[in-house]
């Protein structure tokens, strides 16, 4: 079973070329929700992030508190860096487990999407690489109208913490092109016919 990774900057359109594999019944792994699962509800993963920020990590519910740590890790490299270190290797993990499980179910293929793909180092488990590129102007347009609360400011800083969208297209096997002007099920399609045939034909 290929394992396939998915990624774009935001405003790519990455989550839409996912939901197009879904739809053709593309079992698909979202890292960036399970990450945010595993924050709420893994013990292991608690104790850790609790004992790394601070009690108040989590409210009196015991729920994540966001936008606190949002805010205590933005503009903190060292302390970003710490949050990533403790939670990618749990998103792995859980990865790992769930593609097994879809292995054993026959598929011929899963999806993991995440926007930190190559940065993460995620990208080590997969097989082949898909990034969703578009350009700059239509990205920050899409963010703008998906997320009213934020400034182009936002946006720009927001994007000047991902790689380039010209790395991520050097570094990957397959680009698809979401501009608003080629279509993009034709480009999954080709993609999924590739990578439903059996391998090594």
């Amino acid at each position: 079973m290929l394992r396939i990774g998915i990624t774009g900057g935001i405003g790519s359109g990455k989550s839409i070329a996912s939901r197009l594999f879904q739809a053709l019944g593309v079992p698909t792994y979202d890292a960036d929700s399970r990450a945010r699962w595993l924050m709420e509800n893994g013990a292991e993963l608690r104790r850790e992030l609790t004992a790394a920020f601070g009690p108040d990590t989590y409210d009196a519910a015991g729920r994540l508190n966001r936008p606190l740590l949002a805010s205590t890790v933005f503009n903190n490299p060292a302390l970003l860096a710490q949050l990533n270190a403790l939670v990618h290797p749990q998103v792995g993990l859980d990865f790992e487990a769930w593609a097994r499980a879809q292995e054993a179910a026959g598929h011929p293929y899963v999806l993991k999407e995440a926007a930190l793909l190559f940065e993460a180092g995620s990208y080590q488990q997969l097989d082949r690489i898909i990034t969703v590129y578009a350009p700059l102007p239509v990205r920050e347009a899409r963010v703008l109208r998906r997320d009213p609360h934020r400034s182009l400011a936002d946006v720009r800083a927001i994007m000047a913490k991902q790689l380039s969208e010209e790395e991520k297209m050097q570094r990957a096997d397959y680009v698809l092109t979401n501009d608003d002007a080629q279509p993009l099920l034709p480009q999954v399609l080709a993609l999924h016919a590739a990578f439903s045939a059996p391998q090594g034909a």
